[in-house]
């Protein structure tokens, strides 16, 4: 007796094999080996496959069986009962399936594999050659089995068979609104609730930096259709790996779905008896309980993720080259400017050779500074294509000793791998993206582009959010790499609000700004010396756009000089390793996140690292940066990068920046919420001596700045609409133990504005000397407003506010919070023309006369205009009718 059967809980793909075999073996039972899908099951009520001569197993003699036909399965522990049938001495096994072989396959006389969506596809090719033609209704239950393994023709496991193979059942008859009602039902309420669960309990596991998603749930009786919910799942999070586990009754069921070559859920699954192909596999376990399951996943996803590394995934671009006939001396200036240690040697566009630091060390050092670079080249090398395979490379920099390999297209010289590359890559567990040209991220708890695009979503404006996409867009179709960069990627990371975008590409800043701006009715200015500009919306909204750069300087202190570069010399220049993450804007890779520093690992860490020993060197200014940055984020400098900031502060690095440069970076620090942490931290690292050496950090410093801080709480909640430059406030407090000539020394040095240091030196002056003054009057000898009001009048808001936090008596405080919400805007109502109007003649006589009437407005005298006229009318009576001498 001839057999057709297939693998327990049996889908479409199932039926419509099945059905195709019957065309080739006529005189076969078709018999299921066990349970079917919910949806197959209800085919079965709905439809008049019962005409077909399904049989159960009970109905049929086992031990009668000669020939077994399997179809979609390989594994004798997959098909029930018939899996003793296969192995049993006697019968002939033919198989018919689309998923590849595994350790427990079974062997037949007659196999027809491939390596297509689904095993219709096998049988389709079959009649096409045999030239056998299905009626409609095999037709369409075959394009049921074959729309549900290919998802509709959308998994990538599809393939260009699989497209003929529906072609030739459309051709055939195939009815696909059948199709459509079958494969797409709705779910019952208890798949609701299990697909509930399952995305409360989903996580991500980041394996060699292939993300794979891991569900579970539990229920004490069966839900039919798993693998409908694992699909619905894998769609809804747009998920490339997804593993469910679920426990019904005393049995786990697991799906696995993938759309990743590096992720085969086939070998995946076998581990727990089941199988499938690399994208779509089943398991059932009877002997584990979930917890068990659950915990041997991790370390099969570490034995069976293999990602397919190639050389385009480590190299860096664009390269740093040197010409043959470069001296030796500007070899070795080009090595230290850019911190390399190796450099190709080019003929034209051609590379000949590799020249390295240690050899042109070596060469100066026998007096050869003078002679080409291509006299002590190595002009023998090793080179790569982009896609040369990772263990390649490796045999390469390992066993034969290349430190340096340059990577080639067609010829170009378009990246180079060194060393430290592969290191960092090995190191890191080969945690990096994927995308092209891209690079490791920082291992353990690396945020993956599913991640980053949520976080965008959750903290963005749709209108950023939408900006941002639409860079991505103009870049494609320039052809250059648009990223957001530095502050604004790390808040989004710490999920703080940060809405100042700084947007870099690889290539002409200018250009792409100025198409952007075409495209969206922008302007911009651009700054072309830099390279940069900033494309203003006509709301006035502002973003800044610059090109790659990487800076290098001539000398301590010194502004840079800046080339261009590639986003990762560009991100090497920055200051701190948690402002060097980048986000690409590219279209299809919109989200990657670039870490090629370990800034993920600080910002969990809560660190403030500087990228090179010579950081604070280079550029001092970075000392006031790191000390705003731990204060603000509430991170700690780590301890090596502490000690390089010591060092530089006691070698005086410092005293060798622009006094302009030092006092922008004060300003931002007093700017903060609150900037008395930083200004004590600066006061422990010695740093605050640079401003005034006389400057320290004192109790009363500490009251003066939280006195500041309440008064300027105050006059905000005063809503005057009038601003105040709270920094100002706090720098009279950091300075208030200075007098005049050491505040002018402070101006001159920093190179403050005219107009501020005015009001830090004179108007502060005037200001204590009517400090003074209130204070010595006490609450029983009050003052007049009109007095008070010609004490505090003229004075700009920051002066009073610094008043108020440095005054030592209550009542004075009280007295410039009354000027501030009583008087300081009092006028009077008539004016020098009014007064004219009344017959008296212009003349000194008008500012007796107007200070006179607000003296009396102050102090309450006066309340209306016909108050002031009757005033002037009734006091200076003889002025009027006069003739103007």
């Amino acid at each position: 007796m001839d057999v057709i059967t297939t693998h327990i809980n049996a889908d479409f793909d199932c039926l419509g094999s099945m059905i195709a075999a019957r065309k080739l073996y006529p005189d076969a039972e078709m018999v299921f080996s066990g349970a079917q899908e919910r949806s197959l099951r209800e085919f079965f009520l709905r439809s008049a496959v019962y005409v077909y001569g399904f049989k159960r197993i009970r109905d049929i003699a086992l031990e009668d069986i000669t020939r077994l036909i399997l179809v979609d399965v390989r594994q004798s522990a997959r098909i029930g009962p018939f899996g003793e049938v296969a192995l049993r001495k006697g019968v002939e096994v033919h198989i018919y399936d689309h998923h590849p072989a595994g350790p427990a396959d079974l062997h037949g006389s007659v196999e027809r594999i491939e390596s297509v969506g689904s095993t219709v596809t096998v049988f389709c090719h079959l009649f096409m050659e045999r030239g056998i033609h299905p009626d409609p209704d095999e037709a369409t239950m075959m394009m049921l089995g074959l729309y549900e393994d290919t998802g509709n023709l959308l998994f990538n496991s599809t393939t260009i068979r699989d497209y003929q193979a529906a072609a030739f059942l459309h051709s055939h008859g195939a009815n696909l609104s059948t199709v459509s009602d079958f494969l797409t039902q709705e779910m019952t309420s208890d798949q609701v609730a299990l697909l509930h669960e399952l995305i409360k309990s989903r996580k991500v596991f980041n394996v060699r930096g292939v993300e794979i998603s891991l569900a579970h749930a539990s229920t004490d009786h069966f839900v039919g259709d798993l693998a409908v919910l694992a699909h619905k799942l894998k769609d809804m999070e747009n998920l490339d790996a997804l593993l469910v586990a679920v426990r019904m009754g005393d049995r786990i069921f697991m799906v696995g779905r993938s759309r990743s070559p590096e992720v085969p859920m086939g070998e995946i699954l076998q581990e727990f008896g089941g199988g499938g192909h690399p994208f779509a596999a089943a398991a059932t376990i009877k002997e584990e309980t979930l917890i068990q399951v659950l915990d041997r996943i991790p370390a099969l996803l570490l034995n069976h993720v293999r990602p397919h590394w190639e050389a385009r995934h480590l190299m860096s671009s664009p390269v740093k080259t040197v010409s043959r006939n470069e001296s030796i001396s500007e070899v070795r200036k080009i090595l230290t400017r850019y911190n390399i240690n190796a450099l190709p040697v080019m003929d034209g566009e051609k590379v000949i050779g590799i020249i390295t630091r240690q050899i042109a060390e070596k060469a100066a050092h026998h007096g050869l500074s003078d002679v080409p670079v291509e006299e002590y080249m190595s002009g023998e090398f090793a080179e790569v294509s982009p896609e040369t395979p990772m263990d390649v490379l490796q045999d390469m920099i390992v066993e034969r000793h290349q430190r340096f390999v340059p990577v080639l297209e067609d010829g170009r010289l378009v990246g180079a791998i060194t060393r430290t590359d592969l290191l960092r890559h090995l190191i890191s567990g080969g945690e990096r993206n994927r995308s092209e040209g891209q690079t490791p991220g920082s291992g353990e708890g690396v945020l993956r582009k599913k991640q980053v695009i949520r976080l965008m979503k959750d903290q963005l404006p749709q209108r950023i959010l939408n900006i941002l996409k639409e860079m991505g867009t103009v870049g494609e179709a320039m052809g250059i790499h648009v990223f957001a960069v530095g502050g604004f990627v790390r808040d989004l990371l710490l999920r703080q609000p940060n809405f100042d975008v700084d947007i870099v590409v690889e290539g002409d800043g200018i250009a792409f700004a100025s198409e952007f701006a075409r495209c969206n009715d922008c302007r911009i200015r651009a700054h072309r010396k830099f390279g940069t500009a900033v494309v203003v919306f006509p709301d006035e909204f502002k973003m800044d756009i610059a090109s790659t750069r990487m800076e290098y300087y001539m000398e301590p202190g010194a502004l840079p000089t800046v080339e261009h570069a590639s986003i990762k010399l560009d991100l090497y220049r920055r200051d701190f390793t948690i402002n060097t993450l980048a986000v690409s804007l590219k279209e299809g890779e919109f989200g990657e996140l670039l870490d090629f520093f370990g800034a993920q690992r600080d910002l969990k860490e809560k660190a403030i690292r500087v990228l090179h020993n010579l950081s604070f060197v280079e550029d001092s200014t970075r000392v006031f940066r790191a000390i705003r940055f731990e204060q603000r984020l509430g991170f700690q400098m780590g301890p090596h990068t502490e000690q390089l900031l010591k060092s530089a502060v006691r070698m005086g690095f410092i005293e060798k920046v622009g006094g302009p440069r030092v006092f922008n970076e004060l300003t931002i620090i007093l700017k903060e919420p609150d900037p008395l942490p930083a200004v004590l931290r600066m006061a422990e690292l010695d740093v605050l001596k640079y401003i005034h050496p006389a400057l320290s950090a004192t109790a009363q410093l500490e009251q003066f700045f939280d006195a500041a801080g309440r008064a300027v709480h105050w006059y905000e909640l005063l809503y005057i609409g009038e601003p105040c430059r709270k920094w100002q406030v706090y720098f009279l407090c950091l300075t208030a133990g200075l007098d005049r000539d050491a505040m002018k020394g402070i101006c001159g040095r920093l190179g403050i504005p005219p107009r501020i240091c005015n009001v830090f030196t004179e108007e502060r002056v005037q200001a204590h000397q009517s400090l003074r003054e209130l204070e010595r009057r006490s609450e029983k000898r009050p003052f007049r407003p009109s007095r008070l009001y010609r004490l505090l009048h003229g004075f700009s808001t920051e002066i009073l506010l610094y008043l108020m936090a440095r005054a030592g008596r209550e009542e004075a405080r009280r007295r410039i919070s009354y000027y501030f919400t009583h008087l300081r805007h009092v006028t009077t109502q008539i004016s020098g023309h009014d007064l004219k109007n009344m017959g008296i003649p212009p003349g000194p006589v008008y500012s007796e006369i107007l200070e006179d009437l607000l003296n009396a407005r102050l102090n309450g005298r006066v309340s209306t205009r016909e108050d002031e006229l009757e005033r002037v009318c009734r006091r200076y009576r003889k002025h009027m009718g006069k003739t103007a001498e």
